[in-house]
This record gives C-alpha cells, structure tokens and sequence, in this order.
C-alpha cells in the first residue's frame, strides 16, 4: 500500500499526484516508469515518474484523465488514500552525459517526464534548451519548475495564449536552420509530436531520442503488448525502452498499435465508443 501525500489539479483532468514510495525514490533514475493498480477492480497502468525525493522517499506523477482507470484514480482517490499496487522503478533510464547543448521536448503531459532527464542533464553540464507545448496556455504543465532546470525556456501554444503560437518543432527547426549548435534532442509527448521532432532533426544529423507511451499490460516484457519496430527489429519498450533512436522508430506502426483498444478505451469512458476523448 501507497499513501497519496499530495494532490492537486494542474489543468482540466491533469492532476499532479505525490505518492509515498520509499523503495522506488531510493531506486529510480530519469527516464525510468513505474506500474499501478489502483485498486483489486483496476487494471495495471503505466505512468512515468515525474519527480523524486530520495530522502522524503517520494515520487510524483502527472496523471491526465484519458481512460476509465486514470479517471477513477484522479476522481476518486485522494490525500491519504493508498494505491494497492506500485511496481518499480522498471525500464532503462535514459543515457546520461556531458553531451554538450541539449534540446528537452515536452508536449501536453510530457512536460513532466522530462522534468527530471533535464535536471539531470542540467546537473552534468549541459546547456539545456528546453520547448514546451500544449494546446493552449490553460493546459501548459511544469513551466515554472522546466524554467528552474533550462538555460532558455521556449513556451508554444497551438492557439497562440502563450508564448510561440505554432507547434514545439517549429523553435527547433529555426534553431537548426539558424545553425544553432545542437548535440542532442530528447522528446517526450504525443507519438505524433516525437514523430514530428524526428522528422525535423534527422536532415540535420541531430542524434534525437524519443520515449515512447506504446500500450503496457505488465511492464516487464513478458506481454509483448508494447512491441515496437525500431530499425527494423522488434523491441519491447518497457524494457528495452522507453527511449530509443527516433530516427529508427516506426511511428506509423506505432500510432497504428496505439488506436487498437481505442474503441474499447472510448466505452470505457462513458462516450460509447463516439468521440475523441482517447489520446492517439
């Protein structure tokens, strides 16, 4: 049992969640994930450890509302509560060095998994550039706590209410054109922004990793659900991953394996299989 420490609402079904887990805070590293079970009626989900406290024996999540499961934990469960299951800290942490200027990647709820591998880096020496994006500003997440790790912060909004209107790779491209010095590139959001990230370093030789959220049952790779193709090779990305080479990834398979509960996940949720509340 997990005792829920602290939690608060960081935008419209986001929520910022504090666990009491002394044997995974001593244990965890950037990059790395854990499994829960909420309760004996919920499935195990997936959720990446946004910030650690290996003395308060601490971790935190940023859970967003997107399944049947994720809302029963941020509805109904609160300060004091207990979390049945929590299993960790499983997958690779992410590579750490001296790699010189490094571009950190957020989009939407990703902001908060790569909170720690900046901070990480940042603590190595390295110039960190960091691009966060959302849909807009009411859903921007960690923005104060990326500034506090990030040589230069880059806000963008789709709708233009905070800082950069445009996508997260549009600064980036424009760094790369200007010939900016960049040595690596993380990228940690929606498949489709990693996609996206990808596409726009790879003519430029910008060694660029992505974490990736493929769908997870047990988290220890004996499942196979979180399969991927990378450089033509199966991988498994709970525990070959989760960050890989993003200019070997198969995104297209991977949206593909993304959407093939989505239905299921969809009437889950209440809608009936009907609206877009899923993330791809």
């Amino acid at each position: 049992m997990n005792k829920i420490l602290m939690k608060k609402e960081l935008s419209p079904q986001v929520f910022e969640i504090m666990v009491e887990a002394p044997l995974v805070a001593h244990k965890c590293k950037p990059g790395q994930f854990i499994m829960i079970r909420v309760d004996e009626s919920s499935e195990r989900i997936p959720l990446t450890i946004g910030d650690f406290d290996r003395e308060a024996g601490t971790i935190t999540l940023v859970v967003q509302e997107v399944g049947n499961t994720t809302r029963h934990f941020c509805q109904d469960f609160n300060v004091g509560d207990t979390i049945l299951d929590v299993v960790g800290p499983l997958g690779t942490p992410s590579e750490m060095s001296k790699f010189g200027t490094v571009v950190c990647v957020g989009g939407g709820i990703g902001v908060a998994p790569i909170y720690p591998i900046a901070r990480a880096y940042k603590a190595l020496g390295n110039k960190i550039i960091s691009i966060i994006g959302a849909r807009s500003k009411d859903l921007l997440t960690w923005a104060d706590k990326m500034a506090e790790v990030s040589d230069k912060l880059i806000i963008t909004t789709d709708d233009g209410t905070a800082g950069h209107k445009g996508f997260v790779t549009d600064p980036l491209k424009a760094m790369l054109e200007k010939g900016d010095k960049i040595d690596y590139v993380i990228a940690i959001g929606p498949v489709i922004m990693m996609k996206n990230v990808a596409s726009t370093t790879l003519p430029f030789h910008v060694h660029t990793v992505a974490s990736l959220n493929s769908i997870m049952v047990d988290g220890t790779g004996m499942c196979g659900g979180c399969r991927v193709f990378v450089g033509k090779e199966n991988k498994f990305a709970c525990v070959d991953g989760p960050e890989f080479d993003a200019h070997k990834v198969d995104f297209a398979n991977l949206m593909q394996r993304q959407k093939m509960y989505k239905n299921q996940e969809s009437v889950e949720y209440g809608c009936g299989g009907h609206c877009q509340c899923v993330e791809e």
